[in-house]
């Protein structure tokens, strides 16, 4: 353990800090905030309204501005539960315990909507719905996976047990990502390949993929300001009697 610690920079340490964090935090909520707003704006009306239809799938392709971005999100933010949570485990930092725990809706959210539009986007494409397809089935597995650490934070009172018990099921459950992302690749399914990616050519014209980046970007940095926002919520519950939380209200005259 003593090397890990030798390794890991300070403001590693800090982060774990209440009172940092809080600081940090409320530092970095509005460019978040200004980001977001700015790159969904963009995203949404350059890719709904101006770019063009696809040649086989016409208007109803333009879903897909709002299904991509929440099906990426919906294992980015798990996968940050799982780190945070990990984090926590290891180095004690309460602070990791109550990131993870502002994840946990957030990334249930963007699960749900990832599958609603999914089925909205089969209907035409596929004539179904719903289908028992391999990638929708383990998203849905996400889903239910948000819910389970979502039950187990409302069952444990006690705030440190139930972020150490959050933890080991999002660590354990983390091994579903990547069958979702492979999913496409491992078995013969119905679902196209991945339309989005950081690190390959795109596969489809620039004037849909800019506004597809754009949006993902944008709900990149919701995520981001939610998380800070709820993050520091539990940090005014938890620490209400401390005092660089009285000092820190009465600078601010809050």
């Amino acid at each position: 353990m003593s090397a890990i610690n030798w390794r890991m920079p300070r403001w590693f340490y800090q982060m774990g800090s209440p009172k940092w964090f809080y600081e940090w935090a409320g530092r970095l909520q509005p460019w978040f905030a200004g980001s977001a707003f700015i790159l969904l704006l963009w995203g949404m009306i350059w890719g709904l309204a101006f770019a063009p239809a696809d040649y086989q799938q016409g208007n109803s392709f333009r879903i897909m501005y709002v299904h991509v971005p929440a099906a990426i999100l919906s294992q980015s933010v798990f996968m940050a539960m799982a780190v945070a949570g990990a984090i926590g485990l290891i180095w004690k930092m309460k602070v990791a315990f109550m990131v993870a725990r502002s994840c946990v809706a957030i990334g249930a959210s963007f699960t749900a909507i990832a599958l609603l539009t999914g089925a909205i986007w089969g209907k035409p494409t596929w004539g179904a719905f719903w289908v028992w397809d391999a990638r929708l089935t383990s998203t849905l597995v996400l889903l239910f996976l948000y819910a389970g650490v979502m039950a187990l934070n409302q069952a444990i009172s006690e705030r440190q047990t139930a972020g150490k018990a959050s933890a080991i099921l999002a660590i354990v459950g983390s091994i579903n990502i990547p069958v979702i992302k492979y999913s496409v690749e491992w078995w013969n399914t119905l679902h196209q390949s991945s339309s989005f990616s950081f690190t390959e050519k795109p596969s489809m014209p620039a004037e849909m993929y800019l506004p597809l980046l754009l949006t993902v970007l944008g709900c990149y940095c919701f995520f981001s300001l939610l998380v800070l926002m709820r993050t520091r919520t539990q940090i005014l519950q938890t620490q209400s009697q401390t005092s660089w939380l009285a000092a820190h209200r009465d600078i601010r005259g809050e």
